[in-house]
């Protein structure tokens, strides 16, 4: 602060490739969740995650701001992705300043490379307690659930809602299930009413939060008590993030938790009449 400079180390990088297609019931949150599963919470230390290969243009942009956001809980410095059309075509209009496009040296040095079909991939939840206790939804049994919380800075962008507004759409959040939606931002809340989806929410049974990180640190809006169960599309599931520490949190797509508010328990949309 006094000399006005800091000292900070370059991260090596972590290389991870992805290919194949992605499967319609497959989104970003599913990608990073197997990612961290399979290097742990501490497997990209200090270093930076770079996300390439063919795999790339099947993911979204929200599907990329859900996984660099969460390149934090595999241990990252940051997670980023090649500028490509989908980019230059979100940043147009967005930016306010000129701006040029970096992509990495062809010779650049790689500490690893982790290589994800996206086409073999699986729904999955991440278990208590940490984000890297990754396992299948088809093998994981029954259970129950007190609580869904669909949105926040990981998953509450409009793409999100729409997912999760249309395996809603029709059905009743189970009379067990508080349900709480929280559109990532005021924007994200003004189109989501604009399209209808906070109607349908609301039909569902559900209660539409306006932007906030709410109950995602323990704030507000769905605090949980001892004993309880959540499945959050949110980024972190440490004992005691979201209310007692008895409480537990499983991490999952927009997919995975509107089908579990419907069903009263963790499921895939497959599975919803």
């Amino acid at each position: 602060m006094a000399t006005g400079q800091a000292w900070f180390k370059v991260p090596e990088t972590i290389r991870v490739l992805l290919t194949g297609k992605k499967p319609a019931n497959i989104n970003g949150k599913d990608v990073i969740l197997t990612l961290i599963g399979r290097i742990g919470v501490d497997g990209a230390l200090y270093k930076s995650l770079e996300f390439a290969g063919e795999g790339v243009a099947e993911l979204s942009m929200t599907d990329r701001f859900t996984i660099a956001n969460m390149a934090i809980e595999a241990g990252g410095k940051n997670g980023i992705f090649p500028f490509d059309d989908q980019t230059r075509e979100y940043v147009e209009g967005r930016a306010q300043k000129p701006y040029e496009p970096v992509a990495p040296d062809e010779d650049a040095q790689y500490a690893e490379t982790v290589e994800i079909n996206l086409s073999e991939l699986k729904p999955v939840v991440a278990f208590p307690h940490l984000p890297g206790n990754t396992k299948p939804v088809a093998e994981i049994g029954t259970i129950e659930i007190d609580q869904v919380v669909i949105g926040s800075c990981t998953n509450g962008r409009l793409e999100d809602l729409e997912i999760a507004a249309g395996i809603l759409k029709g059905h009743q959040v189970h009379p067990r299930v508080r349900c709480i939606v929280i559109p990532g931002s005021q924007q994200v809340y003004l189109d989501a009413i604009r399209e209808g989806l906070v109607e349908t929410f609301i039909e569902a049974g559900a209660a539409v939060s306006t932007p906030t990180c709410g109950p995602c640190l323990g704030g507000h809006m769905g605090i949980l008590a001892a004993g309880e169960r959540c499945v959050s599309t949110t980024n972190r599931n440490f004992r005691g993030r979201m209310g007692h520490v008895d409480s537990e949190v499983y991490l999952a797509g927009p997919h995975v938790a509107a089908a579990s508010a419907i069903l009263g328990r963790i499921a895939v949309p497959e599975e919803v009449e």
